[in-house]
């Protein structure tokens, strides 16, 4: 992609996103990822049905009068997305290809992060870590993440969130917010994803495309695996054929479910061409 039209594409989808973080998700976002705890503000009188447990008693000695301490939260966390960005990411048969939501997924996250003045981090993965960018705040990072996530181009085609979950738990120390971003068409990753949210707080968002749930009837077609690059060549008149296809979809979905409630993360699912933002507000919703 050339630099004039990565810089397009960025400012597009910053233009999209950075209104519905404003309008949208910043209030949601905020009420519901707490911060690390409560700091000290200022004091202030003693006023009717104020906790006299939050009485500061020097305070008021010196000024003989009630005097309580008044605290705030301490706001300032850390968001980390982990994208998928494996070939699989690129399929897409309506108006928006898997990469392309997620792009737009990933930069109103981010921007809402930001409207909370929190720091924001990167880990593209496919069965390897592709790029790490540490946690930092401020636009300019936020519009790097983007140019980032869209202009990709992976070493590998195949994906192993299992990789990406190791790396955030060996690079991230303290407590943060991470959104997990992916298909999760991949191989177990119950145990890493176990040790991630006993530390941080984890949300996967499953994206998928309506054509990968079935096959359609359209006779004897040759199909080729994204990511491993295999070919055969399949019957689709044969009803046995697309129900077994049905299946083993709907099997790696509820394997995908199973984990993430097992391991009590979060998990959000939203389809290519419907309205991340209702799934996304309900989701935040339920949490505050």
């Amino acid at each position: 992609m050339e630099t004039k039209e990565l810089l397009k594409k960025v400012k597009k989808i910053e233009i999209k996103t950075r209104r519905l973080s404003d309008h949208i998700f910043s209030g949601h976002y905020h009420t519901s990822f707490k911060g690390r705890g409560m700091t000290f503000s200022e004091v202030r009188q003693y006023q009717y049905g104020d906790d006299f447990r939050a009485i500061d008693w020097n305070v008021s000695a010196r000024n003989n009068d009630a005097f309580v301490k008044i605290f705030e939260e301490e706001r300032e966390l850390t968001m980390m997305l982990l994208i998928d960005c494996s070939d699989s990411q690129s399929f897409g048969t309506t108006s928006q290809s898997k990469n392309e939501l997620v792009a737009e997924i990933a930069a109103t996250l981010a921007f809402s992060a930001t409207q909370n003045n929190d720091k924001i981090g990167l880990i593209l993965f496919t069965d390897e870590i592709e790029l790490f960018i540490p946690p930092k705040k401020g636009k300019s990072h936020v519009l790097r993440i983007i140019r980032e996530v869209i202009e990709c181009q992976p070493k590998s085609k195949k994906t192993n969130v299992a990789v990406a979950l190791d790396f955030l738990s060996s690079v991230i120390k303290k407590r943060a917010i991470v959104f997990l971003i992916s298909d999760f068409i991949t191989a177990d990753f119950q145990k890493p994803l176990q040790i991630a949210a006993k530390k941080h707080d984890v949300t996967g968002i499953r994206i998928f495309d309506s054509r990968e749930k079935s096959l359609p009837n359209i006779g004897i077609v040759q199909v080729q695996d994204a990511e491993t690059g295999e070919k055969i060549w399949l019957d689709t008149q044969t009803s046995s054929t697309r129900l077994a296809y049905e299946n083993k979809y709907k099997t790696n979905v509820e394997n995908c479910q199973n984990t993430f409630s097992k391991c009590a993360a979060g998990l959000v699912e939203t389809e290519a061409n419907e309205s991340y933002v209702t799934k996304l507000v309900t989701y935040f919703k339920s949490r505050a």
